[in-house]
């Protein structure tokens, strides 16, 4: 063992709610036969179906599977998604009480068609999606803001995972930010691309290309980066934020911390990106949450994500793997 892993059954045991929009994510595998008549495109013969959690489960999902307990606050539509969705909630051992259902709003759901060939891996080759972006009603607003106040309380941490439709509205983020002081629970959040609206995180969690964005400049240098996130840091009144660079790491600076970058952890094939960030939002903020400094939370979490990008969609990691990377990159 080392250091870092020994730090991995204290991620065990916390309560976490995960507040942000859900989704089914559907994936349908066919086997390529011929070309299209009407257009040049392959035409698939379906395989198999697979769904599973998507968007803020995901996060929730993670948290469960390093043995913490996860509380889902989301909307879904009263539609057979809906249902599915709050099923596979259950089966994942995520509490789905703070779900609210929308009788006008769809539940979002995420399909991707991908080709097999062996023995290749399966190539995506297009993407549907079934959502609504607009902001919750006012009705959906105070319902959502009803589930917040009820667990907020029985919680160690919040994260808010923001995927831009529509959950996330003013008055949803800062109930959820005044419910967290005033409770003394911890405020974490991944934007993806808000990033203006979520001043007083304790930590703030972004990729490269949205702090460009939010910043309104190129983060080419290291120096850019710096300065960067010195300006998201004050701009934000954030106690911690994270940039996170895919193959070059991620740079880290606090109130109380000065700027660090951590390089990326060796990955021998990147098979699928899509959920790493949600990981590694959910192991920092059970690191933080059981005390563990924030540079050693965010490396543990940067091994965790390097472990969900070599396989198909949303993942999760075991202690006992994420323990076993931790030691093989330390030696």
């Amino acid at each position: 063992m080392n250091p870092l892993a020994d730090l991995i059954p204290h991620l065990a045991g916390r309560r976490i709610l995960v507040v942000g929009d859900v989704s089914l994510d559907e994936y349908l595998f066919g086997r390529a036969t011929r070309l299209s008549r009407e257009a040049p495109v392959p035409v698939l013969e379906l395989i198999r179906r697979e769904i599973i959690l998507g968007g803020a489960a995901n996060p929730a999902r993670n948290i469960v599977a390093l043995g913490s307990m996860a509380s889902q606050v989301g909307i879904v539509g009263s539609d057979s998604e809906g249902r599915q969705l709050r099923d596979l909630l259950h089966h994942a051992g995520i509490d789905a009480q703070g779900l609210v259902v929308s009788p006008t709003r769809p539940t979002t759901r995420k399909t991707r068609i991908l080709a097999e060939e062996s023995p290749r891996l399966p190539q995506q080759v297009a993407r549907l999606d079934r959502l609504e972006r607009t902001p919750l009603s006012p009705i959906e607003e105070d319902l959502v803001i009803a589930a917040l106040r009820a667990q907020i309380p029985t919680v160690a941490a919040v994260i808010c995972s923001d995927y831009q439709l529509g959950l996330m509205t003013p008055a949803v983020i800062g109930a959820t930010r005044d419910l967290c002081r005033t409770h003394g629970v911890l405020f974490t959040v991944d934007a993806q691309g808000n990033s203006h609206a979520y001043g007083g995180a304790d930590l703030f969690r972004c990729n490269n290309q949205e702090a460009a964005a939010a910043l309104g400049t190129r983060l080419e240098r290291e120096e850019d980066f710096v300065h960067g996130l010195i300006t998201l840091r004050d701009a934000l009144r954030a106690r911690l934020v994270i940039v996170t660079r895919g193959p070059q790491g991620l740079s880290i600076i606090g109130q109380e911390l000065d700027y660090r970058h951590l390089p990326a952890v060796e990955v021998s094939e990147v098979y699928d990106t899509i959920g790493a960030g949600d990981t590694f939002i959910a192991v920092t903020t059970l690191g933080l949450a059981a005390g563990v400094n924030p540079v050693d939370a965010a490396q543990i979490a940067n091994t965790a994500a390097a472990l969900v990008v070599r396989r198909l969609g949303n993942a999760v990691v075991s202690p006992e793997e994420l323990a076993a990377a931790l030691t093989h990159h330390q030696q």
